[in-house]
């Protein structure tokens, strides 16, 4: 059993490390000082310039296919670079992406969405949550209604990322009520802000924040639907398992910066006349983060070997994100903790890491529909214990 990265996949990693540190990390006390002035801690137009960087690196479109231009890496590698990014709380992603679903876009919905998604011309969303409907994504209310060649929709949408500043979303919405979502009953459209829709930011306690989407009789042509009528809920939940493995990936970095830190600063940090590593209270801390991050490692890394070897990911999917979730947000405390009063300051990354990894334990599934999966698949004998060696 072999445990180790190959010589490919170390060299991509290791270019990616070295971008983000050479590029991003510079960028980080401009960051915070921004964030503490209330405005976002890097502007779109610098993100743009910093993906565009990052493509000479040859970063561009991590899982995008090859034929679109992507690099069409291995879920693993995608892991790999993830975690790369999250040790940087400056909110940097590479470029070339699309969400996933666009591409069961027909041609001509690919050349007016996905191309210039893709190219970073246009800022897409997706909704599919509703103040009534969250980890019950069934229970969806959103109506379109037919009428001739067009549909009108109805409803809002909440908690829905880039919402603020898309230009076009892929929103569910009911279109037979008899059937129900999950009986075929709903639908996904493309549709484009100037269609109508309107967005309303949301405050939250972590930077930035996601966005309501409101429709009154908002009128979509029937050539906009996305894939097929009924497919809907289909879509919306292969949308949602895509970041799966994906948050905690990036929970890992975040994880390792974080511990990096208490590490330097229980090193150097002298109280009663000794450093505060010398004390067992702080030792115990650092050991119990440091166990249960590479316990995160491993099962993110199956979930994502997991899905290179073309098998169901939804079991070891659904544990890497309820643990590494979990174990982000312990970490984050103790270093907060070993940190003092400086770690509840504003003055390091350490609070906004406390605020922004606790959304991690409930988007695109809470902890406790990550249990109810887990459990469920060993109920029904979708799972054993022991995954792919029993």
């Amino acid at each position: 059993m072999d445990f180790s990265l190959s010589d490919e996949e170390r060299a991509i990693r290791d270019t990616a490390r070295q971008f983000i540190t050479r590029e991003v990390m510079p960028l980080e006390q401009e960051a915070l000082r921004r964030e503490r002035a209330h405005r976002p801690g890097l502007e779109p137009g610098e993100l743009r310039e910093l993906q565009l960087k990052a493509k000479k690196f040859g970063f561009w479109g991590l899982s995008t296919p090859a034929e679109y231009g992507g690099m069409d890496l291995s879920a693993v590698l995608q892991s790999l670079i993830v975690t790369e990014v999250g040790r940087t709380f400056v909110q940097f992603r590479f470029g070339g992406e699309a969400d996933n679903i666009l591409y069961h876009a027909n041609d001509e919905q690919k050349r007016e969405y996905l191309l210039p998604t893709i190219e970073g011309d246009r800022i897409s969303c997706f909704a599919i949550t509703e103040p009534g409907a969250g980890s019950d994504a069934a229970n969806i209310k959103f109506s379109a209604r037919r009428d001739g060649d067009d549909w009108i929709l109805n409803g809002e949408k909440t908690f829905i990322t880039n919402g603020n500043d898309a230009d076009f979303v892929i929103v569910v919405a009911v279109t037979d009520p008899e059937k129900g979502a999950r009986g075929g009953g709903a639908t996904a459209f493309l549709v484009d802000r100037a269609m109508g829709w309107r967005s309303e930011f949301i405050q939250t306690m972590g930077e930035g924040g996601p966005a309501s989407l409101i429709f009154e009789d908002v009128r979509v042509p029937h050539r906009n639907i996305l894939g097929e009528v009924g497919q809907g809920f289909e879509l919306g939940m292969t949308w949602i398992g895509k970041g799966r493995y994906l948050i905690p990936s990036n929970a890992l970095g975040i994880a390792e910066r974080a511990l990096t830190m208490a590490i330097e600063y229980a090193n150097t940090r002298e109280t009663f006349g000794r450093r505060i590593g010398e004390n067992q209270a702080i030792q115990w801390m650092l050991a119990d983060s440091e166990v249960e991050l590479e316990a995160a490692r491993w099962l993110v890394l199956r979930a994502a070997w997991t899905v290179d070897q073309g098998e169901d990911p939804r079991h070891s999917s659904s544990m890497a994100k309820l643990y590494g979730a979990g174990m982000v947000n312990r970490v984050v405390d103790r270093v907060l903790q070993i940190h003092g009063g400086m770690g509840y300051t504003r003055e390091l990354p350490i609070e906004r890491w406390y605020r922004q990894v606790r959304l991690m334990r409930i988007y695109e599934g809470t902890d406790e529909m990550q249990r109810l999966i887990i459990a469920r698949d060993l109920l029904r004998g979708y799972a054993r214990i022991g995954g792919h060696l029993a």
